[in-house]
């Protein structure tokens, strides 16, 4: 028998004990940085104290003037559309060299999903976690050409993890194909009426499946949406069409009057933030993808205008509605449905926390949150992850420089933790460019 491939990025074993001391200390709840040490057995934080007892044999890295974040978490990702290998794993490697200890796919072709999930976890490649998604849609979406990508031999609507839903629909039956991709979720993508989505949720939950859908699945509206339990909603962009009339189906999309939404907010919105707060429904923003989409419109040999147009309207109202669900009290994740080009050393998440700070005027220390305990919530992986707690898994970041002065001072990365495995960001060289990465699903209209 064949010897198993190497695992040079696995977690260390149980009794390998570290004591990082004297960092301050931004656990990820909330709560007001202070300085602390954490102590690492293994994959595991066992204790975290100003000044914990040090075991004996333990190897004590001294972190006095650095601070410390919580792993960040990606809850907008596509690793695999279309299916890539070498593109995904240098991905994969600049996120977690870049802080990025998890991700939450939202659908892709879940053979190499699950493959590349499997990798990053017993560590054949460096990665972050990756817990991902089976997507459901309305027959009439499949004739997407993504759909097709993703489905590479079979025919798309008809595999486990890209179902085609209708009124004849065996959902126990559609529900437990999914989970049999080891999928975590359901995503609902379009072309659903609100009963439908209602009857998935129903399903998933009742197999023990989350749901995480588009804000708004065509004819089915945000509110009809987050009525119907779905634990999260992505692009808060989409959220604008509560106030639209005439919703049939994901390609032919109703007007709305953007401007006013810009310039005055809307109660049918502000009624929405108020259910989402009380259902605790997670508002995954994506809030900054449009600045990356308007770039990528204007750097076209022949520039999309009207394209670019669209994309810079949606910046303005990303940041509105998304300010205005915060201050709702509405849980917010940081998604980022693109991924930065490969010359750029850091992942496409930096950016999102940025926007989300200056664009957004969300307070720095609860952009972390957002982007780390929040995340973990989005994934149903808060009792692992998402804090500097003991009991959780060892995922932190050192940084050279104070991220609640400037968040972007996550570029002072010094290394990350990953289940107990050190990433030096000494050791990270970029990849030759092969292409630019642009991976994704999101409202590209």
């Amino acid at each position: 028998m064949d010897e198993p491939a190497p695992t040079p990025y696995a977690a260390p074993g149980e009794g390998d004990v570290v004591v990082y001391r004297g960092a301050t200390l931004i656990d990820g709840t909330g709560a007001s940085a202070r300085r602390a040490s954490i102590v690492v057995d293994g994959a595991k934080i066992v204790a975290v104290d100003a000044d914990p007892e040090v075991p004996a044999g333990a190897v004590e890295v001294d972190l006095a003037g650095r601070f410390v974040i919580p792993g960040l978490i990606d809850s907008h990702q596509h690793i695999a559309t279309p299916p890539n290998r070498p593109v995904a794993e240098a991905a994969l490697r600049r996120q977690v060299f870049g802080g990025v200890t998890a991700i939450r796919d939202m659908a892709d072709d879940l053979r190499q999903i699950a493959d590349l999930a499997r990798a990053t976890l017993v560590g054949e490649i460096p990665g972050p976690d990756i817990v991902y998604a089976a997507l459901m849609a309305g027959p009439s979406f499949f004739d997407d050409p993504r759909t097709w990508q993703v489905s590479q031999g079979e025919t798309p609507g008809r595999v486990p993890w890209m179902q085609a839903i209708d009124e004849e629909t065996d959902l126990p039956l559609a529900v437990a194909r999914a989970q049999g991709t080891h999928a975590k979720a359901i995503k609902v993508y379009a072309n659903l009426p609100a009963s439908t989505v209602e009857d998935i949720v129903d399903e998933a939950h009742r197999q023990g499946m989350m749901v995480w859908a588009h804000a708004t699945v065509f004819p089915a509206r945000p509110g009809e949406v987050v009525a119907a339990g779905v634990d999260s909603v992505s692009h808060v962009s989409l959220l604008a069409y509560e106030t639209a009339e005439g919703l049939l189906n994901y390609k032919d999309k109703p007007a709305f009057d953007a401007a006013n939404l810009i310039a005055n907010g809307d109660p049918r919105l502000d009624a929405l933030y108020a259910d989402m707060r009380e259902r605790g429904t997670i508002l995954d923003a994506t809030a900054g993808m449009w600045i990356w989409m308007a770039n990528q419109a204007g750097q076209s040999a022949e520039v999309d205008q009207a394209a670019r147009n669209r994309a810079l309207t949606n910046v303005e109202l990303s940041a509105k509605l998304t300010a205005a669900a915060y201050r709702a009290g509405v849980e917010i994740s940081t998604g980022t449905d693109y991924e930065t080009d490969p010359e750029n050393p850091f992942p496409s998440l930096h950016e999102e926390l940025v926007f989300l700070h200056e664009q957004c005027g969300i307070p720095a220390e609860q952009v972390i949150r957002s982007a780390t305990l929040v995340g973990a919530r989005s994934m149903g992986a808060a009792d692992r992850m998402g804090s500097v707690e003991a009991g959780k898994l060892a995922n932190f970041v050192v940084l050279a420089r104070d991220p609640l002065a400037d968040l972007r001072h996550l570029d002072s990365i010094e290394f990350v933790v990953k289940r107990g495995h050190r990433y030096e960001r000494s050791d990270y060289t970029q990849p030759a460019a092969s292409g630019v990465q642009t991976q994704g699903h999101g409202v590209q209209a």
